[in-house]
This record gives C-alpha cells, sequence and structure tokens, in this order.
C-alpha cells in the first residue's frame, strides 16, 4: 500500500515507535605539543565514548502533493543524555584540532601583506594553539565560545558587509531540537508506482546537489521504504543529505534474522572513493584533485572547508590515512556500515554503521602555530546507531509499519557527517575582517566580555537565540509559516540559505 495519511505504515513513518539510541565517539589528540615537521613522532589519539543520547525524531511541515504523488516534509530531532548506558561524562575534558583558528589562516593565506599581517596579529593576541580543549558537552552539542567568533560578531556592529550567524562554536551545534538542520525533503508515496516509494524526489526543492553529473544527483531511499522483491545481484542506494549524495550499499551475502531470511548490504570501497579505485565516481574528486582511496572530500557540501569524511577509524580507506596517527583500529565488526532487508517488502530489519569526521591540518606559511606542521589528516569523532529488530517484531513480518520504522536509523546515522561544518563557517567571516580595512582598529582591540549562552542537559537544547519569521514555500507552492533562528537558518552546512527562504 502507498504512504498516505491513512495508510498502516504512516504513523510508523511519520514518529518511530522503536528507541532510537545515538552513540558518539570523540578523538582525544594526547600529544598535540609534538605536532611539528621533524618532531618523528605521529598524532596520538584515544576514542573517548560512546556517549550515548536519546533521539526523539518526527516528521514535520507535511504537505501531499496528489499532482505527482510525492510527500514534502522536514525532520525534526530532539537527543536526551543518557549518561546510565554512556562510556564517558559530558564533563569530560577533550583534546581536538582548533579548526577555527586553522580555517582563519587558510582563508588568509592568499592574501595581502596587509591581511596576514592583521590575522596574524589576532592569532597572537589569542594565543591560538593547534589544539583546543573543551568538555565532550561543549564539542557535541553545546558549544563553546570562541575568542574569534565574538570578534567577528563585535565587528560585524560597524561593518555591514560581516555576518557572523551565530554565537557558539560545536560540531552539532543547532543540531538539536532543530527541524531545519537536515533541510527540505520531498519523496515519492509510490502511489503510481510501489517500487518508488519512500525514494527521495528532491532535496531543497532541487534535483541536484553541489557535486557534478551522477554524483550531485537526487536520488535513493531515505531509509525508511526500499522496493519490494530485491535480488542479490541488486544495489540500493540512499540519501544522506549531509554527505550532499546517495551512497550506494552493494549486495554481501544472505543472512537468517530470528528465522527470517534477509539481504546484508554494506557500504564497500565504492561508497568513499573518488575515482581512485571505481572511475565513475571521480566527479567527487575537487578541483580535478584526488586524495587516496577512501575519504571523501566535503568541501562543496561545507563551504569549501578542509573535511573529508571517512568510515570510522579509516576502515577501508588507503593505508596511509591510518600511518599517519596513533590510536586507530579498524574493525569490520564495529565500523562496517551496513543495513539487511528482508526482500519481499524491502523492509529494514537489522542497519548500523557511521561515518567519521576528519579535517585536513596543512602548513600555512608565516602563520604561527601553523607554519611548521606537517599535512595530516585528523580524525575528529564518529557516530552511530545500530538497531535490530526483536524475535517478537520479526515473528509480526507482516505488520510493515512496525519494522518499517527502524529504516529511521539510516537518518540518525549521519548526524556524524553532520558535524563535519567544523566550525569553518565563522572562519570565513574571519578572511574578511581580515581584508577590510574599516576593520582593523577593531581586529587589534581585543573582546573582553563576550557573550556566552548556556545549554540544559534534561533534554539538551539549543540557547535561546534572535527568531525570525521566515515564509518558506512548499512543493505545491503553498505558503507555511515556519519560525526558523536566523543563526541556525544561516549556519547549516548542508542547506542552501535559498531553502530557508524559499523561492
Amino acid at each position: 500500500m502507498a504512504l498516505s495519511p491513512k495508510s498502516p505504515a504512516y504513523e510508523g513513518w511519520k514518529v518511530s515507535p522503536l528507541p532510537l539510541n545515538f552513540d558518539v565517539y570523540l578523538f582525544n589528540w594526547t600529544n598535540p605539543e609534538d605536532f611539528y615537521v621533524g618532531s618523528g613522532k605521529k598524532p596520538r589519539f584515544e576514542e573517548l565514548g560512546p556517549y550515548r543520547f536519546r533521539e526523539k525524531p518526527d516528521k514535520v511541515n507535511i504537505v501531499w502533493h496528489e499532482n505527482n504523488n510525492t510527500v514534502s516534509y522536514r525532520k525534526y530531532a530532539a537527543f536526551y543524555f543518557d549518561e546510565a548506558n554512556s562510556k564517558g561524562k559530558l564533563t569530560d575534558r577533550v583534546t581536538s584540532v582548533n579548526t577555527v583558528a586553522h580555517g582563519a589562516a587558510l582563508q588568509a593565506i592568499n592574501g595581502s601583506y596587509f591581511q596576514k599581517s592583521i590575522l596574524r596579529n589576532v592569532l597572537k593576541m589569542y594565543r591560538e594553539e593547534v589544539s583546543i580543549t573543551k568538555t565532550a558537552n561543549e564539542w557535541i552539542f553545546a558549544g563553546y565560545s570562541d575568542p574569534l567568533v565574538t570578534m567577528g560578531s563585535f565587528v560585524s556592529k560597524f561593518a555591514t558587509d560581516i555576518v557572523v550567524p551565530f554565537d557558539r562554536v560545536g560540531w552539532l551545534y543547532t543540531r538539536n531540537d532543530s527541524s531545519v538542520y537536515d533541510g527540505h525533503f520531498n519523496i515519492h508515496t509510490g502511489a503510481d508506482d510501489l517500487r518508488k516509494m519512500g525514494q527521495i524526489n528532491e532535496w531543497n526543492h532541487k534535483k541536484q546537489t553541489v557535486y557534478e553529473g551522477e554524483c550531485g544527483r537526487v536520488r535513493g531511499s531515505m531509509g525508511e521504504f526500499f522496493p519490494p522483491n530485491l535480488v542479490p545481484t541488486d544495489s540500493i542506494e540512499i540519501f544522506l543529505q549531509n554527505l550532499c549524495r546517495a551512497v550506494p550499499l552493494d549486495y554481501i551475502e544472505t543472512v537468517k534474522i530470528h528465522g527470517i531470511t534477509a539481504f546484508k548490504y554494506a557500504a564497500t570501497e565504492r561508497a568513499v572513493d573518488n575515482g581512485t579505485l571505481y572511475p565513475e565516481m571521480k566527479c567527487f574528486c575537487v578541483n580535478g584533485k584526488c586524495e587516496k582511496a577512501g575519504i571523501v572530500n566535503l568541501g562543496p557540501c561545507q563551504y569549501n572547508s578542509p573535511t573529508y569524511t571517512s568510515f570510522p577509524h579509516f576502515y577501508k580507506a588507503d593505508p596511509s590515512y591510518l600511518e599517519a596517527v596513533e590510536g586507530l583500529s579498524p574493525d569490520p565488526l564495529k565500523h562496517e556500515f551496513f543495513m539487511t532487508l528482508e526482500p519481499n517488502g524491502g523492509v529494514p530489519m537489522d542497519v548500523g554503521g557511521g561515518f567519521q569526521a576528519n579535517y585536513l591540518m596543512s602548513p600555512v606559511p608565516g602563520m604561527a602555530p601553523f607554519d611548521k606542521i606537517p599535512r595530516t589528516f585528523m580524525p575528529l569523532m564518529w557516530a552511530e546507531e545500530r538497531v535490530r529488530v526483536t524475535p517478537e517484531i520479526a515473528s509480526q513480518i507482516a505488520l510493515v509499519p512496525l519494522i518499517v520504522t527502524l529504516g529511521q536509523v539510516v537518518t540518525g546515522i549521519m548526524l556524524a557527517v553532520g558535524t563535519l561544518l567544523i566550525c569553518w563557517y565563522p572562519t570565513k567571516y574571519m578572511s574578511q575582517l581580515c581584508r577590510d580595512p574599516k576593520s582593523k582598529n577593531a581586529l587589534l582591540n581585543p573582546i573582553v566580555n563576550g557573550t556566552t549562552r548556556s545549554i540544559a542537559l534534561t533534554p539538551l537544547r539549543k540557547p535561546q537565540k534572535e527568531v525570525v519569521s521566515l515564509l518558506g514555500y512548499n512543493q505545491g507552492g503553498e505558503v507555511l509559516q515556519n519560525d526558523v533562528s536566523l543563526s541556525e537558518s544561516l549556519l547549516r552546512p548542508s542547506i542552501p540559505r535559498d531553502d530557508v527562504i524559499s523561492r
């Protein structure tokens, strides 16, 4: 039966009745003092976590379009910290890459002597280092106050062309309690063809993402529904919005889950290739430059930042990535991205895996402390969700509404990649500050009293921000009134601003 407000699968599609656990792992950098050319030592990391959060998802702003048999919606999610089932506390101190300062230095690398001089003084004034230490809570959802961002906000009061859209920095800051983070989705209901049910039609009102050609074509399942009558030779595709692309999963084997035959699909080397192994994936190279296999450049999807995604612990990646650091141990039992489907109905029965966020640290000549560092892909964090149907649910496999919600795990898996904004957005405007002569005096005067905003932990909530009303238009042209945080609408790395203010 096609998806509709009256279909048996509707309630399970809208709000998952299954408990969803979102596990976050952070990489603590233990020897940043040795990160310079000639030290003879590799960056060493220890994995912390999991920090477990209970996720409560929902679909909102649902609009049905009978003219083309599609439905539009946004995804809302709230996260609650589950300390009892976590291996660590949100107060844990974690050292990671200072992406804000490094990003600012990169942005000024091609600037004039005057521009570089200003930024050099700014970095010195704030005693910026290659690393920065914050609590796990600040790294994940709460965000932290950064002097460079605070300074940018101050200068923007005097330079009208400078915009700093948020007040804190964090990998999943603004993700919690949000319905705009993931963007606007339009999927097929299957009313005209059941094999199209759950397949994405448009994302943010477009059929093409930032990547060229086939690499950027919007396609694949959103994770809840898959075509029926699958055969072992089939491959499936999942659209992952935080990667701005569809990810292929290849058939691996036939397995039994609680006595039911199912097909296991997994993301292989093809999913993280950029043309090195599979020529058809070359369109994921950026400006004609392809890194070694096993990582994907997310620059076009993340404001041209030096951010990359891979499987956790560089699983299935070229050995050079693993050899450049210490403390990582790829394990297929822990780090495989997979989905197991009942082939007759295309029903997800066992889902798991995640992606890792990496940041490319590269030397920036004349910009201490980044002038003598080695070019290294630094692991930051990864996140996963794993859910398997219970024997009770499996015994009622005909009750598709109960089982189909397992596919919602897939949409949560990619929260790890959502962190790949990696504080890059504010560094773009730091570069603008350095290029604006009118801002010179403001730049050379430190900000002493920056605004800091707290975040509650039960449930985790974003700090209160200035809210503006924006008009959005759904697929059918109907006007929707949404209250959207200005900072949130401008920050999202994977959501173009013209999606928030729809044309």
